[in-house]
């Protein structure tokens, strides 16, 4: 399974749109671009593996797997980048500002969908970041 992260570059935020296949699965919005600089960067465009993921603060989730100099890049709920993420991606239903969107949960739960039954099948996932 191969999904697309075709984003938009801002000074307050950057957006995307994330398909599969050709058809939009959700819209994103992530930190400013800053050099791949921790926690205040979004994530370089290239090509990325996804896994399962636990943890207590957000259950189970999502992680973006070998970002160079950076670790537990995730997709998780947010609809304010310069606020909630630290570097992470948050699926939105709608873009509503850079940076900024709308029904973060309920995207995530599309996404998450997605990729599990993905992996449950015992596909590999595949990111695929650009511009």
């Amino acid at each position: 399974m191969v999904l697309i992260l075709k984003r938009n570059y801002f000074p307050d935020g950057t957006n995307g749109k994330l398909e599969c296949e050709g058809k939009l699965i959700c819209n994103t919005i992530e930190l400013p671009w800053k050099m791949n600089e921790r926690r205040v960067s979004c994530v370089p465009e290239g090509k990325y593996f996804l896994r399962k993921r636990y943890s207590k603060k957000y259950q189970w989730h999502i992680e973006v797997l070998n970002v160079k100099g950076r670790s537990s890049i995730l997709f998780h709920p947010a609809n304010n980048a310069m606020k909630e993420l630290n570097g992470c991606i948050a699926p939105v239903t709608k873009i509503s500002g850079a940076g900024l969107g709308l029904m973060s949960r309920k995207a995530c739960t599309t996404v998450k969908a997605l990729v599990y039954k993905g992996l449950e099948n015992n596909e590999k996932v595949v990111l695929i970041i650009q511009s």
